[in-house]
């Protein structure tokens, strides 16, 4: 059978399947454990008759245009199904932010006038600065300073397993087990929270960790800190066994103190990779929205920029504002995608 031929058969036979299998599982007239099983075989199917038919189609061409296509075919479903369910929702918010409530009249800039004058969005503004510096700040210093002293224990892997632990730990998780280490009972009652209850021990007056602000947020952030400091010790330990043994033992040949080492060989030959965690991190932070939710529900003084976002959009059903909120948010996480994207390329990663 001539290629063309089998191109002919095959080509129409896959979108048949396709569309026959997408319309079938629409309609909804299988049984839940049906649904899925078939939607599990048609799926893969699917995906490997159009890579298969792809091809086909290429190979129709001269070798030398064959050869420049075939990249873009085995690339191209993904980077459509991406582009789709990522770059429609941004465009629809992107409208919805020039829009009012109900999402039928434009009001221009309005929105964002609100997202800079009103006080509680400032106030939210404020904290994820905080969340940013510092949630950014300790988590990466302390995974740097975890990772430096384990790989001089001699319980480095016990050490580094109790650190990475809580990464287990989803960050509702974590809110609901620090809500009980935070809980606050007036003075003479029975203390129900583990730092309140030491501290009554110790003779002192309790503190309402969660309702005093601005330090709320601060323990909030510990949280995040808590969570993300084992993702920091884990990148940076593999990243420390890379650095040259040589010129580590060379510096202190010449005089040179552990600190010095540190600063001037350690973390210069580091430097790629602490900027990948902080800039991970940094993401996480920045969309943080678990942690003050579960804890707070962004009262006291705690809200951030994804709280916020949340009650405009399912609270207050406020569309415009919500969606307003969100490209703010990209608008702050661009940046550092783009210079993720410029260091990658760097690296000869793409």
């Amino acid at each position: 059978m001539s290629d063309s031929i089998k191109t002919l058969i095959v080509v129409p036979l896959t979108a048949l399947i396709m569309i026959s299998g997408f319309l079938l599982l629409k309609a909804d007239l299988l049984n839940q454990v049906s649904t899925t099983l078939f939607a599990v075989v048609w799926g893969v199917s699917s995906v490997v008759l159009l890579f298969y038919s792809l091809n086909l189609l290429a190979q129709l061409f001269p070798s030398k245009i064959y050869n420049k296509i075939v990249p873009y075919i085995f690339i191209g479903p993904a980077v459509l199904i991406m582009g789709y369910f990522l770059l429609t929702p941004t465009i629809r918010s992107l409208v919805l932010s020039f829009m009012d409530k109900i999402s039928k009249h434009f009001v221009g800039l309005d929105n964002y006038k609100y997202l800079f004058t009103d006080k509680s969005m400032l106030i939210s503004i404020r904290n994820t600065a905080i969340w940013l510096i510092c949630g950014t700040g300790f988590s990466v210093l302390l995974g740097l300073i975890f990772a430096l002293l384990a790989e001089r224990s001699y319980i480095e892997k016990v050490s580094k397993i109790l650190i990475f632990m809580p990464m287990a730990i989803s960050l509702v998780g974590a809110g609901v087990i620090f809500k009980f280490m935070y809980a606050y009972r007036p003075d003479g009652s029975n203390q129900i929270g583990l730092l309140n209850a030491i501290l009554t021990g110790l003779g002192f007056n309790s503190s309402n960790f969660l309702g005093n602000a601005p330090w709320n947020n601060l323990f909030l952030i510990a949280i995040f800190i808590w969570l993300q400091t084992g993702f920091a010790l884990v990148v940076l330990s593999a990243a420390l066994n890379a650095v040259p043994e040589e010129m580590i033992e060379a510096a202190r040949i010449d005089g040179a103190g552990e600190f010095k080492i540190i600063l001037s060989i350690i973390i210069p030959n580091i430097r790629s990779s602490i900027i990948s965690v902080s800039t991970t991190i940094l993401l996480a932070a920045l969309k943080c929205f678990d942690i003050v939710f579960s804890m707070t529900n962004g009262l006291y003084g705690t809200e951030v920029l994804a709280s916020q976002q949340y009650k405009q959009m399912f609270k207050f059903l406020h569309y415009g504002r919500g969606s307003a909120i969100a490209i703010l948010i990209l608008i702050a996480v661009s940046p550092v995608i783009y210079y993720n994207l410029k260091e990658f390329k760097n690296r000869e990663v793409f």
